[in-house]
């Protein structure tokens, strides 16, 4: 699985680094989110589906 976050989309709720920290790391400028690494690992995966359903901007996607 593949996780993007859309830059434009963000507006730093923070909630997907609150779900899962070892995917998403949040900008010391402006909050936003970002992926630390775009390969989610396998035990990883649900965390991220959970962020991306819990994303109130619709700024994750996977692939």
């Amino acid at each position: 699985m593949k996780v993007h976050v859309d830059a434009e989309r963000c507006q730093g709720h923070t909630l997907c680094a609150m779900i899962a920290p070892e995917v998403f790391e949040l900008s010391d400028i402006d909050g936003h989110s970002s992926a630390i690494t775009e390969d989610v690992p396998a035990e990883l995966e649900q965390k991220v589906i959970e962020a991306v359903n819990s994303c109130p901007e619709g700024a994750i996607s996977v692939s």
